[in-house]
């Protein structure tokens, strides 16, 4: 299949990833596009279709699993699935440019494996759980007892830095910001893909 690179950003919830991820969107001289996943969660306020996720039903995502639509996709917490569908991924080859994803660690390694050679994985780590919890309470999006599922999943996800690529940790935003920009350009001039 012709296409681009594939970009990949995971990270516990609260690291920063998605901050990086937007920064490196800005950047044009990477050719990125965001790939938009799925998800069978309900929209959060400020958050819209087809810009943040795909918004879609339990029954609709599950369909799309058993129809072979999902180049990755994960029950990250009990009926709350999230993926990356490939008509998202053809759209953005179509435009001739790189995907971006900022996704869980578990999707961010399944596609590294589909796609060894064309992926580069970063594995954003923050700089202590004890961060990250202050981290999610600022959102103010979410109860304390998810709060605490993000904090206990996050130690596991830590535990898997080692399988990605690359490693950034988001000490200094500034700095990671920068880290992340090299990284990319590095990736995207050794790797040559004809579209």
């Amino acid at each position: 299949m012709k296409g681009g690179h594939l970009i990949v950003f995971s990270a516990p919830s609260g690291s920063g990833k998605t901050t990086i991820v937007k920064h490196l969107l800005d950047q044009e001289d990477l050719n990125l596009d965001f790939s938009v996943s799925a998800t069978s969660r309900k929209p959060r306020k400020d958050e819209e279709h087809g810009k943040n996720y795909y918004f879609i039903s339990l029954n609709e995502f599950k369909k799309h699993i058993k129809g072979g639509d999902f180049l990755e996709w994960e029950e990250v917490y009990r009926d709350n699935f999230y993926g990356t569908l490939n008509s998202e991924i053809e759209r953005i080859w179509k435009l001739g440019k790189n995907v971006i994803f900022d996704i869980d660690v578990v999707g961010g390694l399944r596609i590294k494996k589909k796609y060894p050679d064309r992926t580069l994985a970063v594995f954003v780590k923050p700089p202590s759980v004890d961060e990250l919890k202050i981290r999610l309470k600022k959102r103010k999006t979410e109860s304390d007892e998810k709060i605490d599922m993000r904090i206990a999943k996050a130690s596991i996800e830590m535990a898997t830095a080692p399988q990605f690529d690359a490693i950034i940790e988001n000490n200094d935003l500034k700095t990671a910001l920068s880290e992340a920009h090299d990284l990319v350009k590095d990736f995207i001039s050794k790797k040559k893909e004809p579209f």
